[in-house]
């Protein structure tokens, strides 16, 4: 695994290395300008959506809008580690996001921010992320799950089909839309429902084209697709979907810890749980780990799945 650098400017280098293959570098282009955020005055930045045509805000771009908009505020020498959200409204992709960032803290080793995500002069948004000097210590991880590789799986052109044929309503959601990712589903059948009562939401992720070499960009994309299928796990054992059209399902909160550096452009496992389930609400674990067994990232949350009489009854 070829780590980017954690000291090159965000957002702005570019690499003439190979891109992977089912190439899609314009989606991915598109992702970055969406992450490239205005700066309207010291701690204040804007937004936009990357699917202003209709439904709502794609959780994971306010994740990552927001990591981003922290990073553009703390000294480059640290690296966020952690960040903690939560969504209050549903987005509005036909305007932009105003990010508004409070510096809580600048220690020695440590930096800490607070973000909150303003549209149509209310919170949608708001999360708290915390930064480190680079250290060494104590290290151990969990082992990653023995499961096929992702040339062993199908192209994710198959699931995609077959999930929008089962699901229409799936187009009007902005990462099917952009497409910047390429995803492989794991022990889960082409319309994104488990094919085994036993199963787990776990899946094979990357950028469909080449991404700059810096680490801080590497992590907002992460953040991007840390939101994209972890709410399905509390699903996989109910036989259900997010796409469902008697259940209503929304991310609520959302936690992710960031480990090592990685590539978000090289294949990540993204290995997910759900331990609980109850008050219309599902518990989600997940963890990804690189293709070689490292594990890079850790992520949490806790969605709506409220049942709902489908729509046009």
């Amino acid at each position: 695994m070829t780590e980017p650098s954690s000291d090159a400017t965000p957002d702005t280098q570019t690499s003439a290395a190979q891109t992977p293959s089912g190439d899609r570098q314009p989606d991915v282009d598109a992702l970055l300008g969406i992450l490239d955020l205005e700066q309207l005055e010291i701690n204040l930045f804007r937004g936009r959506s990357g699917s202003p045509g209709g439904g709502r805000v794609f959780g994971g771009q306010v994740i990552a809008q927001a990591l981003v908009a922290a990073r553009r505020t703390v000294d480059p020498a640290r690296v966020v580690h952690s960040l903690h959200g939560y969504f209050l409204l549903g987005g509005d992709p036909s305007i932009p996001i105003v990010y508004d960032v409070d510096r809580i803290r600048d220690g020695r080793s440590f930096a800490t921010r607070r973000v909150v995500a303003i549209q149509h002069g209310r919170a949608i948004f708001f999360m708290s992320a915390s930064f480190q000097v680079v250290e060494d210590g104590l290290t151990h991880q969990a082992k990653m799950p023995h499961v096929p590789t992702p040339e062993e799986l199908p192209p994710d052109e198959v699931w995609r089909e077959r999930l929008l044929k089962r699901f229409p309503a799936a187009a009007l959601r902005d990462w099917m839309a952009l497409r910047p990712l390429e995803v492989k589903p794991i022990f889960l059948d082409g319309s994104y429902a488990t094919s085994s009562p036993d199963a787990k939401a776990s899946l094979w992720l990357r950028a469909r084209g080449r991404l700059p070499d810096d680490l801080p960009t590497h992590q907002a994309v992460l953040a991007y697709a840390s939101d994209l299928s972890l709410l399905q796990a509390a699903l996989v054992p109910h036989g259900r979907s997010v796409f469902d059209a008697d259940l209503q399902c929304a991310s609520l909160d959302h936690a992710l810890w960031l480990h090592q550096p990685f590539r978000a452009d090289e294949w990540l496992l993204y290995s997910q749980e759900s331990p609980m389930a109850t008050g219309a609400r599902g518990f989600c674990r997940g963890q990804l780990f690189t293709r070689d067994g490292v594990l890079v990232a850790s992520s949490a949350q806790e969605g709506l799945m409220r049942p709902v009489e489908p729509r046009g009854r």
